[in-house]
């Protein structure tokens, strides 16, 4: 079969964009009444589950299980080993600190434990993951990293990435720099394991954990634990009121869950758009 050109690239690239784009504005429209986290998370995970299983279903006659979300035997694995990782690592820039001094944790005064609320939190959450990941390392980014390689295709997923949090409240120059490095990151858990479960895995735990303590998440204030994370440290370390991932202890703890996810037995596969290179 002939070898896919500039122009099929291209295509396929621009279909997959303006497919998101538009059905990204349509849900979040339809979903303005449901808050802005939930819009925000559920327009994102429509946006990317239209794009891709558009693009598949066209271009490579699959689904997406092929894009690294069927479930396969070392997939679970790889989850939990995400998971883990970011978990660690968000509580490590949360919890370390409490221990240290560095900050307090409070009982929030206008917020109660709430076990429905929490639930349903986590669960928004995980479809705001699938669907982050699905945008900037799913159709796209795997057909890009096949065609042009791994630097080429890593920084700019990145570069776009931070692009996106650019708006949420309270970002700042240290937030976008930390979630370029996120969104980097991310896409090399992609490499690692060759599936989206390592790397959703990661972007859930992270994001589940930082309110457990009281944490703002990338600006959003997640009211359901009934805590309140109070720092004693300037925000240049602690994220200020856009959390931890605007603060540099989320730059220095990033290297370290690279190393542990680089020696973690991760299983590896092999990504099924590598092997579909045709016209």
């Amino acid at each position: 079969m002939p070898e896919l050109g500039k122009f099929g690239l291209l295509l396929r690239v621009g279909i997959f964009m303006i497919t998101g784009i538009v059905t990204l504005q349509i849900v979040s429209v339809l979903l303005a009444w449901a808050g802005i986290l939930v819009q925000a998370a559920m327009a994102v995970f429509a946006s990317a589950a239209v794009a891709n299983a558009l693009t598949m279903r066209i271009f490579e006659r699959g689904g997406l299980s092929n894009l690294g979300l069927g479930w396969l035997p070392g997939s679970f694995r790889n989850l939990s080993y995400g998971l883990l990782g970011g978990l660690g690592s968000a509580l490590a820039v949360t919890g370390l600190p409490v221990l240290l001094g560095l900050a307090t944790v409070s009982k929030d005064p206008q917020t109660s434990f709430n076990i429905p609320s929490l639930i349903f939190l986590l669960t928004v959450m995980i479809f705001g993951a699938i669907g982050e990941e699905l945008l900037f390392h799913g159709y796209a980014f795997q057909l890009l990293l096949r065609k042009l390689g791994a630097f080429q295709t890593l920084l700019p997923s990145g570069v776009l990435f931070a692009a996106a949090h650019t708006n949420n409240l309270s970002a700042n120059y240290l937030s976008a720099f930390n979630t370029f490095l996120w969104g980097t990151f991310l896409g090399l858990c992609f490499l690692r394991s060759g599936d989206l479960w390592l790397p959703i895995g990661v972007h859930s735990g992270w994001n589940w954990a930082l309110p457990l303590l009281g944490a703002n998440v990338s600006g959003f204030k997640m009211a359901t634990t009934g805590l309140n994370l109070t720092w004693h440290i300037p925000p240049l370390f602690s994220g200020g009121e856009y959390g931890p991932e605007a603060g540099l202890l989320t730059t220095l703890v990033l290297p370290v869950l690279g190393w542990c996810l680089y020696k973690a037995p991760i299983a590896s596969t092999r990504p099924d758009l590598f092997d579909n290179d045709t016209e």
